[in-house]
């Protein structure tokens, strides 16, 4: 392809600087690659999120990251609808909390730091696939790249301009950010608060960081009529919030990975079209039970760098290797997730009920979120613990016998 004098070229070029596209980028820099990163925003920028990282996170980032978080969780305390608390503990750490600007900001600098070129405060107008390559218009430049790595979030504009037939669904969830002041901290220190009854189909959370919570509902599997009358209600029938002034919630949309619209072919649902792949929410790569993305962005940005580095030590290998290890490796977490979250939101009341008498497959599911099972290893394992006539009935609804 000619290069046009004011057309910049590079190996790679990543939209969006969240955790997927800064991993990415990262990943590439580092093995010697010419990588812009456009990203629209500035860093350090206040992002709407839970900001949970599940342990096994550990997997996969160099111990640094540990220098953001602002709480360690080893413990949930479950409700239904603010009532019958049961806790579930574990003596080594389940979660790590952050506050999103600045874990993404620390991320953003790493990639700095080993070569990424980042261009704050500009986006795409226009991306479109050329001959070996995409090409990407914004009102700064021209810019072509040999890879692009869509990472701009749920609603992906390189999503929309370069796979225009693809189509998932995004769940509204609404979240606000409590200031504390001195005093007892709510929950107490290294718990997480998951109410699973105050929600259609979904659930309502607190997670605790530095000096401020994080409180937030979700419905993931219904269209709720009023989100912002399930966040009152949530917040006015917790006792543990009770005297808080809560700001008004800032919403945002939750990109659920939906096994009823990925296409057991290849199709509009893929993730990789000509040299453009979708990583992280831009891919929808979000667990569907309690909506986990970071790790999984984080996972998905390392995976899409390893195809690309991939391609360029062997132009005979196809980027289609990272759409398969996808589909082998997480939407194969993905589908079993998806079962549990048709279970666990249309019987909230019975499993709740259960967690007590079964607290060791809860126990088993932290163990998945420490990265010392997964979700393929949980299931026969809960299947040995789950002997109960009920708990029978609950995995066949599951369809997991």
């Amino acid at each position: 392809m000619p290069t046009l004098p004011d057309v910049k070229v590079y190996d790679a070029l990543v939209v969006g600087m969240g955790p997927a596209g800064a991993v990415a980028a990262y990943e590439l820099s580092r093995a010697g690659l010419s990588v812009l990163a456009l990203e629209k925003d500035v860093h350090p920028r206040y992002k709407v999120c839970g900001g949970g990282l599940s342990v096994r996170i550990e997997q996969l980032l160099d111990p640094g990251f540990k220098s953001v978080v602002e709480d360690t969780i080893f413990g949930f305390q479950f409700l239904y609808r603010g009532e019958e608390s049961v806790t579930i503990e574990s003596p080594s750490p389940i979660a790590y909390m952050v506050m999103r600007d600045r874990f993404d900001h620390y991320l953003v600098e790493q990639a700095r730091r080993v070569g990424t070129e980042i261009h704050e405060g500009e986006h795409p107008q226009s991306l479109r696939h050329v001959p070996e390559g995409v090409e990407v218009t914004t009102d700064r430049g021209c810019y072509h790249a040999k890879v692009l790595i869509g990472a701009d979030g749920a609603n992906s504009q390189v999503a929309r301009q370069l796979f225009p037939d693809r189509r998932q669904r995004c769940i509204p969830t609404l979240e606000s950010e409590i200031e504390l002041g001195p005093g007892p901290q709510y929950p107490a220190m290294g718990k997480a608060v998951i109410d699973i009854g105050v929600c259609s189909k979904g659930y309502a959370w607190i997670f605790p960081k530095q000096g401020r919570l994080s409180v937030g509902v979700g419905e993931f599997q219904s269209k709720p009529a009023s989100l912002k009358k399930t966040f009152d209600r949530f917040v006015w029938g917790e006792k543990g919030l009770a005297g808080l002034d809560v700001p008004k919630p800032m919403g945002h949309p939750l990109p659920l990975f939906s096994r009823t619209e990925l296409s057991p072919e290849p199709g509009p649902d893929d993730l990789v079209n000509g040299q453009a792949m979708l990583v992280g929410d831009a891919g929808h790569l979000v667990d569907p039970l309690f909506g986990e993305g970071i790790y999984y962005a984080v996972r998905s940005g390392k995976m899409a760098a390893m195809a690309v580095l991939n391609q360029r030590h062997d132009r005979t290998k196809s980027l289609w290797a990272y759409e398969l290890a996808v589909r082998e490796q997480l939407y194969a977490e993905f589908r079993i997730a998806s079962r549990l979250a048709d279970i666990v939101y249309t019987f909230p009341r019975l499993c709740h009920r259960l967690l007590s008498p079964y607290r060791e497959v809860v126990q088993l599911y932290c163990e998945v979120l420490q990265g010392k099972e997964t979700y393929q290893s949980f299931i026969p394992r809960a299947k040995r613990i789950l002997k109960s006539s009920t708990s029978e009935l609950l995995l066949e609804a599951l369809q997991l016998r």
